[in-house]
Parts: C-alpha cells; sequence; structure tokens
C-alpha cells in the first residue's frame, strides 16, 4: 500500500486541490453549508479509494444531486433533517446491495436521468450570476472610482 506513495502524495495534493472549487461549487448550489461539500469530498476521496481496490479510480462530488439535495433541505425542514434521510438512505443502499437487487437500475428511462441532470445544469448556472453580477460591479466601481472621486486607480 505505501511503497507507491512517492507517486500518490503529489497524485492526491493535485487532485484535492481540482475537486475542492467543485465540492464548494455544488455544496452552494445545494443550499447544504460550505463545509459539509469539503467534508464531503474528503470522506467520499477517502471511502472511495479504500474500497474500490482499483489502482485508477474517478469519484467526487456529484453535480447531479444538487438539485435533489436542495429540493430535500427545504421539503424536509432543514440539513439536520436532511442528514438523518441520507443516513437512512445510506442503510437501505447497504441491504438493496447485499440482497443483489442493482437489476433495479435497468428500469429508470435514460430521459428521466438526462432530464435530471440538465435541471442540475441549469440551477448551477443561475445560482452563479448573483455571483458574476456583482464581480462586474465591483470592477465597474474599481475603474470609474479614479475618474469620479478624482483618486489614482490603486490608492
Amino acid at each position: 500500500m505505501f511503497k507507491t506513495i512517492k507517486n500518490d502524495l503529489p497524485a492526491s495534493i493535485v487532485v484535492f486541490f481540482v475537486a475542492l472549487p467543485l465540492c464548494l461549487g455544488i455544496a452552494l448550489a445545494s443550499g447544504a453549508p460550505l463545509f459539509s461539500g469539503l467534508i464531503a469530498g474528503i470522506v467520499g476521496g477517502i471511502v472511495v479509494g479504500a474500497l474500490s481496490g482499483s489502482n485508477i479510480g474517478v469519484s467526487g462530488p456529484a453535480a447531479g444531486l444538487a438539485a435533489i439535495v436542495l429540493s430535500a433541505i427545504s421539503t424536509l425542514g432543514g440539513y439536520e433533517n436532511f442528514l438523518v434521510a441520507v443516513v437512512i438512505g445510506g442503510v437501505i443502499q447497504i441491504i438493496l446491495g447485499v440482497v443483489k437487487a442493482g437489476v433495479i437500475g435497468y428500469y429508470f428511462p435514460s430521459s428521466v436521468i438526462k432530464g435530471m441532470l440538465t435541471g442540475i445544469g441549469i440551477i448551477i448556472i443561475i445560482k452563479q450570476v448573483p455571483v458574476f453580477l456583482d464581480m462586474i460591479k465591483q470592477l465597474v466601481v474599481f475603474l470609474w472610482r479614479p475618474l469620479v472621486l478624482d483618486q489614482p486607480l490603486l490608492g
């Protein structure tokens, strides 16, 4: 396990810095606390890496769940209630895995999955519009300040 640590450690640091903004962005888009996105990314990476048994693996935050999480948090009445539902869902998944019930997935039409992913993309874009507009406002104020207030640009 530790004979390739020389190569694995730098690679894991790079993956962490690539996944960090995604984890935080998905937490923001789903209405969860930002810290939960960080914890989910770290725990998910460690658990998948430990359990996969593969030399290579891709895991990380699933943007496809942002709309579902946002809806669940508002429907269940808060983030704490949502966490209880996640634990119950995890237990159900473990039970279904033990009884080999994965074939149920074949009965979900691909159009439903594509529609859900499209909705999620739209939600993520809409959540970023206020941030973008605020950036533009700050840029305009920064650039026009010297003209209006007769002050130096960086002073």
